[in-house]
């Protein structure tokens, strides 16, 4: 089995933000990102660089974070799972970004790809990569979440006859809130613990999953932009935005790792809207387009016939 390269990851992470950043500021055609680096301060070491790009012309808010944190051993909540981990020290390193955007005829959309490894003297390294993308839309339309899904299935392809349609069965089943009883969104891919086949099998599929987030993503942007919208659609994205908080403080393991390991906060939160609101009780009406999400959407579907 290959041996990690963590310097190899770590080029191709902080490359995949630089161009993930420079293509979502050519679709907005304004605003630019806004660079913070930091350093971790407390215990363990590392830093990130966030970008964030706020009230831009299409993206009402978009954060694409790349951070590489170390520490001498992990939390509890890390290790209950996996006692292997406990005493080791790890390092933690990766891409995440939530894009948000202005028209709620544009979906919001999701991606992370990382890296971890912990590691003991005198025995072998623990490593692992994960990583995906999913989808959430506020108004569904069919064309745009079969195109999402079959560039999430051209990434898989080269690494195994089943490697889509398991990574998207692990989505829909992640990506759910579970005290709603509903689905995020209309899901895209999901990985973790990828070790199996060695280092540069596995790194090779997560960059093909890395490479293909926006080819997915900034065509159905291009497509939705301009359509005209008031008030009730806007109402109802806000609405819709408070599941994507929701899931995001309860159930979202980078979120929790990252709190509960003494990460930096503001980058961790990065990812929630600027603007959410919740309303009590409320259900769309019955035949609307908003019931629609609800109806045809927002549940778990083969959407390439496979």
């Amino acid at each position: 089995m290959s041996q990690p390269d963590i310097q190899a990851v770590r080029a191709y992470f902080m490359e995949l933000q630089d161009r993930i950043c420079q293509q979502i500021e050519v679709e907005d055609g304004g605003e630019k990102f806004v660079e913070d680096e930091w350093q971790r301060e407390g215990s363990g070491g590392g830093g990130g660089r966030t970008r964030v790009l706020t009230n831009g012309a299409v993206f009402e808010q978009g954060g694409v974070n790349f951070s590489q944190v170390t520490g001498d051993s992990l939390p509890p909540s890390a290790t209950a799972s996996r006692p292997e981990l406990a005493g080791r020290s790890f390092e933690a390193l990766g891409v995440s970004l939530v894009i948000h955007p202005h028209n709620p005829y544009v979906p919001t959309s999701h991606a992370n790809v990382r890296f971890f490894i912990a590691e003991k003297e005198g025995e072998e390294p623990i490593w692992w990569f994960g990583g995906g993308y999913d989808l959430t839309p506020y108004y569904g339309n069919e064309e745009d979440v079969i195109a999402w899904h079959q560039t999430a299935k051209h990434a898989c392809d080269p690494f195994g006859d089943t490697v889509y349609v398991d990574y998207k069965k692990w989505c829909d089943d992640y990506f759910f809130l579970k005290h709603r009883n509903e689905p995020r969104g209309v899901g895209g891919l999901f990985f973790d613990d990828l070790n199996e086949g060695g280092f540069e099998h596995c790194f090779n599929l997560m960059k093909s999953v890395g490479d293909s987030y926006t080819q997915a993503y900034l065509p159905i942007v291009k497509k939705r932009k301009n359509i005209e919208f008031g008030e009730r659609e806007r109402d109802f994205q806000l609405y819709r935005r408070g599941r994507y908080v929701e899931f995001n403080l309860v159930y979202d393991r980078g979120t929790l790792f990252g709190l509960q390991s003494g990460g930096r906060t503001e980058s961790i939160l990065m990812s929630l809207p600027p603007l959410v609101k919740w309303q009590y009780n409320w259900q769309p009406e019955a035949g609307t387009p908003e019931d629609e999400l609800y109806q045809q959407f927002l549940k778990p579907r083969n959407w390439l016939n496979l």
